[in-house]
């Protein structure tokens, strides 16, 4: 069981573990699959199995905005399964993600933490897409490190190193909290910060919109309220032997 008392600052994953991305993404998705007849045989794991993919792969190699990763993830769906989407199909993407919303308990569960931490966020996404984001969020959060601000995506270390340069406080007393092993469990780990995964529900049980990856945080939780009640020592959570396959 972690020890809360040694943190001082709690940094977060936002789309995914504060937003419940997976609901915007497959809305929009659902809607241009269905546009070009080709969601009939595409079931929610899969749109999700391929999004995770398609994402990773836009995001690697040289920087490019958030914007043009979720265009770029829109294109990638045309090719993979055989339609030419519109232009306003590929921003329909990005342009969504307004929209997409908190959680149900996201704002009381970081109220709850703010009283009892620092708080921060660690996003891959643009500074302005970010900021469409934040009033939902229901907190000020000491310090918001972007993949925009590195020039990088997670798992690249470049953005959590400059979260660690900007906090200013040892990686032992940062507990970084996230939805993906593979893009905040796994990286953060690496660097010294002790993580909490949170499993969220999702039609791809146990990964969700994100590339598999194998990794073992040092607590999971099933949602944000349980990582708050655990913190304060209202239940136990539990210690994480969480394996992505």
């Amino acid at each position: 069981m972690l020890d809360f008392s040694r943190f001082e600052i709690l940094t977060f994953d936002c789309y995914g573990t504060l937003i419940n991305w997976e609901e915007g993404i497959l809305g929009c998705l659902h809607r241009i699959l269905a546009a070009h007849r080709m969601n009939k045989d595409t079931d929610d794991a899969t749109i999700l199995k391929l999004y995770g993919d398609f994402e990773a792969r836009a995001e690697a190699g040289e920087y490019r905005p958030y914007r043009e990763v979720l265009q770029s993830v829109v294109r990638q769906f045309g090719e993979r399964l055989g339609f030419t989407p519109t232009v306003e199909e590929v921003r329909s993407l990005p342009e969504s993600l307004r929209n997409w919303k908190p959680w149900p308990d996201t704002v009381a569960a970081l109220n709850l933490l703010r009283s009892r931490f620092r708080l921060a966020v660690i996003s891959n996404v643009d500074d302005d897409l970010f900021a469409t984001t934040q009033p939902q969020l229901g907190v000020k959060f000491d310090q918001v490190i972007t993949a925009q601000q590195a020039g990088a995506y997670k798992p690249s270390l470049k953005i959590f190193e400059l979260a660690l340069s900007r906090i200013g406080i040892p990686a032992k007393r940062i507990l970084h909290v996230g939805q993906s092993i593979y893009h905040d469990v796994i990286p953060a780990q690496s660097l010294g910060l002790a993580t909490v995964w949170v499993n969220r529900p999702s039609p791809r049980a146990g990964v969700g919109a994100v590339k598999s990856a194998k990794g073992r945080a040092d607590l999971e939780v099933s949602s944000l309220a349980d990582l708050a009640a655990a913190s304060a020592g209202e239940t136990s959570g539990r210690n994480s032997s969480a394996t992505i396959l």
